[in-house]
């Protein structure tokens, strides 16, 4: 059957779903449709354009050149027309799904999401969080704040924070022991979830190869505002993001005894499709938030108390 004369809409859409996820299968689920659906459009697509799309074999597929010449049109074709309806749809209860990490919203993003809905009050926001990392093609978030390094794959990122981490505690803590003057003092506190290779990493850089962390209690809160809970309580030293902690550490309930910061390389960011950027929620919400950090950001370094008495 020939499609010469007619626009394909429907074969379209399907080709799009199986380009993104590189299997028919998923593309079904994704549409609907059963597998076998999903190939015959494809089949009415390449005939339609006289050129194999995808390259099929027993247990994937993959895009030949034309496939991968036409993928990038169509995704970038249909989120025109996401957005034209997007647009009539930003009635005032357009919503703003947000997912983030629970560290950053109970510690930055709670704090000032209060100011982005003033500023636009036709949109609500929804916010989730879970340590998990969201797959937009499954699900209807909109923007991301992800724990992660940069790895593209059709996703844009703006960095939010530095993913630096270094052993902070309670002042009086430190103060039981006579203050802290190297980081081998340290160890002669309860180290807030010693089994963290963020712990045994900062340790080896100070200059401490074998720090001995087995010897501790085991503990395992998973989540870094859960362990500043801890160490602002007293319980510890715990390895945080200093930069989560400037109200706390301004306020005398948190310090960083040392100034030496570690990273694995991971930073948080903003993630959204590149395919969706032109969406007005995602526009506004994008400038609003790296506006507020920069502005939230702290305008000194961290200080770092006398040790000892």
């Amino acid at each position: 059957m020939k499609m010469s004369r007619q626009f394909p809409l429907n074969a379209l859409r399907v080709f799009d779903a199986a380009a993104r996820h590189l299997s028919f299968t998923k593309a079904g689920e994704e549409l609907g449709m059963t597998q076998t659906a999903v190939s015959y459009q494809v089949k009415l697509l390449e005939e339609n354009i006289g050129e194999p799309l995808f390259l099929r074999t027993a247990r994937q597929v993959s895009l030949t050149e034309a496939g991968e010449k036409l993928a990038p049109k169509v995704a970038d074709a249909f989120n025109t027309l996401r957005e034209a309806v997007d647009s009539v749809r930003e009635t005032p209860d357009a919503t703003l799904t947000i997912h983030s990490t629970a560290t950053f919203a109970s510690r930055w993003l709670s704090r000032h999401l209060g100011a982005f809905q003033l500023e636009h009050p036709s949109i609500a926001v929804r916010l989730e969080t879970s340590g998990a990392l969201i797959d937009f093609n499954q699900s209807d978030c909109d923007v991301a704040i992800r724990w992660s390094r940069d790895d593209g794959k059709g996703l844009t990122y703006h960095r939010l924070l530095r993913g630096v981490y270094t052993p902070m505690l309670h002042p009086d803590l430190a103060q039981s022991i006579d203050g802290l003057k190297t980081p081998e003092d340290l160890l002669r506190l309860r180290i807030i979830d010693p089994g963290d290779v963020w712990w045994s990493q900062w340790f080896r850089e100070v200059g401490i190869e074998n720090p001995d962390l087995e010897r501790y209690p085991r503990s395992r809160l998973n989540v870094q505002a859960f362990e500043a809970a801890a160490a602002i309580a007293g319980q510890g030293v715990a390895m945080l993001t200093p930069e989560l902690y400037a109200d706390e550490i301004a306020l005398g309930r948190l310090y960083q005894p040392f100034e030496h910061l570690s990273s694995e390389g991971k930073n948080y960011w903003l993630v959204y499709p590149e395919n969706r950027r032109n969406i007005r929620k995602i526009k506004l919400f994008r400038d609003w938030i790296l506006k507020r950090v920069e502005e939230s950001r702290p305008q000194q370094p961290h200080q770092y108390p006398m040790s000892g008495a």
